[in-house]
């Protein structure tokens, strides 16, 4: 097979990244762009990465050092607002019986570790740059960025996010919704006795809970309705976030005398997107936010995408036909697995808007995961 390709990667996250790394070790040839100037390196607070995440992140040969950044565990506890542990439920693992169930970590760190990857990987990385316009022939893109320069591909691979251009770009009108919720996040020192997440249902929030990120950290979130952004000046966002969790027992007590600074809790929405129909215009195709994002209810919105980029790359490797036909079936493989896992997602939450009591909360999930087990 001629790896004589050139493909350009638009967006530096978790699919982006990713994506370049499984590209170049087939022996293309890769451009990656992304918009910000510092990569996104420092954004975020936590991520939770069930097991079939960490199976992408080791075929993409990061594993090791995903391990030694973030903190494994097995289960997950449901608590009483005040702390009192009602049940302890062991994980299934998704990434099969090699890998940890979950494993929690830094989001930075692990941004700075796929940052690596792709640096390591010899693909050249524009910083502060995006893809202007696009034109297409059957052949490939010409893309021109906006330093007046042009490029041209043989594919493009929109990783762009949520808000992606890219996809509104090539005609794809579906554009994320709210679910209804919000949640608040921060980064914390890990309290003596946190090994695994514990969720509470109730008291003034939807959902209160806490993962391990490393030997000494933590980070910890708190869902509500949503609101007006606008409503809330950021300068208030510690004392918003604080002013909820004070409600909860157990070690919520001492997670939230470090919610102080205001610069280090983010609030953001519960989306929903699922482009229906294919993921590609021509020889412009979707991985990852750009194409679906479901609300964390099942923390799987960076499992999904880095499984995007490993089945779009073996699809690439495969064969020398690059038409609609592949990309159609890179679709038909990636939505059978991602629809049940953005419908679980919306579901749970959906429930819990409805102050539903008697839903098949455990049912669904064990559903959803047993599911995940299989190879994307």
């Amino acid at each position: 097979m001629s790896k004589s390709r050139t493909i350009l990667v638009i967006g530096g996250g978790a699919a982006g990244n990713a994506a370049t790394v499984f590209l170049r070790r087939s022996g293309f040839t890769v451009d990656l762009i992304e918009a910000r100037d510092d990569w996104n390196a420092t954004a975020g607070s936590g991520i939770t990465l069930q097991g079939n995440a960490l199976r992408v992140l080791r075929e993409l040969g990061v594993w090791e050092q995903v391990r030694a950044s973030g903190f494994g565990y097995g289960s997950v506890g449901i608590t009483a607002p005040d702390g009192t542990v009602l049940h302890v439920a062991r994980d299934i693992r998704t990434g099969g019986d090699g890998l940890p169930a979950t494993l929690g970590m830094q989001r930075p760190q692990l941004q700075q570790i796929l940052i690596d990857a792709v640096r390591a990987s010899g693909a050249s990385v524009h910083l502060g740059t995006t893809a202007q316009v696009l034109d297409q022939d059957a052949n490939g893109v010409s893309v021109q960025f906006p330093t007046g320069t042009e490029g041209r591909y043989d594919l493009v691979i929109a990783a762009d996010g949520l808000g992606s251009s890219t996809r509104a770009a090539i005609g794809i009108t579906d554009k994320p919704e709210p679910t209804g919720m919000a949640i608040w996040r921060v980064a914390a020192p890990r309290p003596a006795g946190v090994s695994r997440t514990d969720l509470s249902y109730g008291g003034p929030a939807y959902i209160a809970g806490y993962s391990p990120t490393g030997d000494s950290t933590l980070y910890a979130y708190v869902v509500e309705d949503n609101r007006d952004r606008a409503s809330i000046p950021p300068a208030m966002y510690a004392d918003e976030m604080r002013r909820l969790a004070s409600a909860y027992g157990g070690f919520w007590p001492e997670i939230t005398q470090h919610i102080t600074d205001p610069a280090k809790v983010n609030y953001t929405w519960f989306d929903r997107l699922l482009v229906e129909g294919s993921w590609h215009r021509g020889r412009v195709v979707l991985i990852g936010d750009a194409a679906h994002c479901c609300p964390p209810t099942l923390a799987q919105g960076a499992a999904l995408s880095l499984e995007d980029a490993w089945v779009l790359t073996q699809l690439l490797t495969a064969t020398e036909i690059w038409d609609d036909g592949l990309f159609q079936a890179y679709y038909e493989r990636r939505i059978a697995r991602v629809r049940p896992v953005v419908e679980a997602s919306v579901q749970l939450g959906q429930w819990q808007l409805d102050g539903v009591r008697d839903a098949d909360v455990p049912g669904l999930i064990a559903r959803t995961m047993t599911m995940l087990r299989e190879l994307p």
